[in-house]
């Protein structure tokens, strides 16, 4: 089939897209093309000859939170109905070009070997793709002549992808900052709405617009206590004690989503070496994980929910790891707000591996209140997202710190719960 000649504009400074580069990041503010001009040129390169494309961003549940709708739209756009069928899950081009979509979060070593023979892999909305996904992703990618492509807003400075292509950009990379100023289709609704932000926040402005990091999110719950950690050098690299056991400190999510602190605890200090997640395992997937760690483990510390009984087994998960041979600690039902304030005491005792907790830091930051109700009055409960099992996970270290060791007063039985753990 011969490669098709297709009219099509974009930014001037995206010429380099149709270059070859190992790596290409668009980053900057809303509404600079950098999706767009990524789908059409993918779209392109697609027809010149047979490509497979993984189209990835870190969580993706349904394929409606993925680029698939982006794509179609540009394919209108581009006029390629005859080249290009939009399947439900895919995109596939007569010339054997194949677009896929994934999401990286749930990926493992062993997940992921399949997306080996891509050509270019897309990844939309970067800011938020943790350290530990992109180490399963990055060695995957190994086709000769593949790319990978990132496109985001920066958020925080401390984000993997900002710190590793964009302070850091590997040497050949094409790194490209793209805003509104460089937007030749801005509407004139966007630019008012632009410049009357510019006018009323103009630090929110040039966030949302600019492309500008920040430490935390807006409304962060442990905002301050972040900042004093990074002033007072509480984040940094962390020696393990081999003469001190490692605690672990969980938040069980069940049939969603694990956290896990691996934490060691100093007469002055807490020494929090390690943070690690994982989605939809079984509770021997996280065991086995713990122990490749290379530390002597103390105490499994869970919440309170660990203690009950589970629809289908009949056990408790808090039962589950004590026959594997592990000592658990299950803690009392507290309110949310105790456990904040319990994490807030503690703060000032943490150091935080810099390297091995950088997604779980990550998460923190963006842990924060929900949104303000319609009446405009705040909210005092945290916004339940993915920052929230990471959080739920260190009030279990603040709250297991502040247990008592000795024996549990009797509490009446909870009613079992439904669970996919084995």
């Amino acid at each position: 089939m011969e490669p098709r000649k297709i009219k099509a504009e974009f930014p001037e400074k995206l010429a380099e897209l149709f270059q070859p580069h190992q790596y290409k990041v668009l980053y900057g503010g809303r509404d600079g093309c950098k999706s767009w001009s990524i789908a059409r040129a993918l779209l392109i390169l697609g027809t010149q000859k047979p490509m497979r494309i993984l189209c990835a961003r870190e969580t993706m549940d349904s394929i409606r939170e993925s680029v698939h709708q982006l794509l179609s739209d540009q394919i209108v756009n581009l006029g390629l109905e005859d080249f290009y069928s939009v399947l439900q899950s895919e995109v596939r081009g007569a010339n054997g070009t194949e677009f896929v979509f994934a999401g990286l979060r749930k990926q493992t070593v062993s997940s992921i070997k399949s997306y080996e023979a891509i050509d270019i892999c897309w990844i939309e909305e970067a800011s938020v793709v943790s350290r530990r996904s992109l180490t399963i992703l990055l060695p995957t990618i190994r086709k000769p002549g593949s790319e990978i492509w990132f496109s985001l807003n920066p958020d925080l400075e401390t984000d993997a992808v900002y710190q590793d292509f964009i302070i850091n950009p590997p040497q050949g990379a094409f790194v490209c900052k793209i805003s509104y100023h460089d937007n030749n289709w801005l509407s004139e609704e966007s630019k008012q709405k632009i410049a009357t932000l510019k006018e009323r926040d103009y630090d929110t402005f040039h966030h949302v617009y600019e492309g500008a990091t920040r430490s935390t999110v807006e409304g962060a719950i442990y905002k301050a206590e972040i900042q004093r950690a990074e002033t007072e050098g509480q984040i940094r690299a962390v020696p393990y004690d081999g003469m001190r056991p490692v605690d672990t400190f969980w938040d069980l999510g069940y049939a969603d989503r694990v956290a896990i602190w691996g934490a060691q605890r100093t007469p002055f200090e807490i020494k929090v070496l390690r943070y690690f997640e994982g989605d939809h395992q079984a509770i021997d997937y996280y065991l086995r994980e713990i122990q490749t760690w290379g530390y002597v483990l103390g105490t499994c510390y869970l919440p309170w929910d660990g203690g009950t009984k589970q629809l289908g087994t009949g056990r408790s998960i808090e039962e589950l790891m004590r026959a594997k041979g592990f000592k658990v600690q299950v803690n009392r039902q507290t309110n949310v707000a105790d456990g904040i304030n319990a994490v807030r005491t503690i703060f000032p005792q943490l150091y935080f591996d810099a390297g091995l907790c950088s997604d779980g830091l990550g998460y923190l930051r963006r842990y924060q209140w929900g949104p303000v109700t319609a009446l405009g009055v705040a909210r005092r409960e945290p916004l339940h997202d993915d920052a929230s099992h990471p959080a739920d996970a260190l009030r279990t270290l603040a709250m297991g710190i502040k247990e008592p060791t000795g024996p549990k007063p009797q509490q009446k039985q909870r009613p079992a719960l439904a669970s996919a753990w084995s």
